[in-house]
């Protein structure tokens, strides 16, 4: 498989290279990314339908304060797994992008399997940048958006170069300098991904919800279906995010360490990289988006 071209990338190329890639490997993508949400969909159905199979049930209330009990017990055990599985899945989506920048075809179970020994790293990158953004936003509002900003290029580079959580924080804040307003756009996008399939799935359930409230029966199908649509959409939308993170840490390095150069030196005798894949916008923040 030829690999993806290394070069400095506009902001516009940018994006265009992530659903490029995602449309060419949707499949792949989505395998990686749907475990978490569905473990998330289970956790949340499993309340749901019991209150529902319940409704007009005569059990004792000793038996519906056990019942209540293990639905508790059940939804802490899925979000655990739903948090491990959601490492996983951010670890292997940014391996599958860096094989693509290798030359080799990336799989499923391949890049799952690489994020083994990492899951950890994964996690205290994330529990860092957690507690790095919200003092920011606990300060003032700016401020938190502004670190948030400088925190994107962490997690691939505590995977591809293996960097402990606190050497991964480092690293990123080295590598987004002067180049936060790019990181904000590409957030910015994510998020207004995220409400439009919200949107797209969740909202129309929630309409039928309030119109047949007096309706239990209609009431528990819509709500099931909501819980359906949201992670049908998060599934959908959960590769973009990492996708472009990925990518902006390779063109970070491509432009502040030319390292485009070292992966030529190291593929010498590999296929010829693919055409550039073109686009690009004009840049709205200076040297920041460029």
């Amino acid at each position: 498989m030829a690999t993806l071209d290394l070069r400095p990338l506009s902001l516009g190329e940018l994006l265009d290279r992530t659903f490029f890639l995602y449309r060419r490997n949707f499949l792949l993508f989505i395998g990686i990314s749907a475990a978490p949400y569905l473990i998330l969909m289970f956790a949340g159905l499993a309340p749901v339908l019991l209150a529902g199979l319940g409704r007009g049930s005569r059990a004792p209330s000793a038996a519906q304060a056990i019942g209540m009990a293990g639905v508790g017990i059940v939804a802490l055990l899925a979000f655990l797994a739903f948090f491990v599985a959601l490492l996983f899945s951010m670890g292997a989506t940014v391996f599958a992008v860096a094989e693509f920048y290798s030359g080799r075809r990336p799989t499923i179970r391949g890049c799952l399997r690489m994020v083994q020994g990492h899951a950890g790293t994964v996690f205290g990158v994330m529990v860092l940048s957690g507690l790095i953004a919200g003092v920011g936003f606990i300060a003032l509002i700016v401020p938190g958006v502004y670190l948030l900003c400088r925190l994107p290029a962490a997690t691939p580079a505590a995977l591809i170069e293996n960097l402990g959580p606190a050497d991964a924080i480092r690293r990123s804040f080295d590598l987004t300098k002067d180049f936060a307003g790019r990181a904000f756009m590409i957030i910015l996008l994510t998020l207004s991904m995220t409400w439009a399939v919200a949107a797209l799935f969740q909202l129309p359930f929630y309409v039928l919800i309030a119109v047949t409230a007096k309706q239990p029966q209609l009431v528990l199908i819509w709500t099931v279906l909501a819980q359906v649509g949201s992670a049908i959409g998060s599934v959908l939308v959960a590769p973009v995010s990492t996708i472009s993170t990925a990518l902006f840490y390779y063109d970070l390095r491509v432009r502040k360490e030319a390292f485009d150069l070292q992966m030529m030196m190291q593929a010498v005798g590999a296929d010829p990289a693919p055409p550039p894949i073109t686009g690009g916008i004009p840049s709205m923040f200076g040297r920041d988006a460029s």
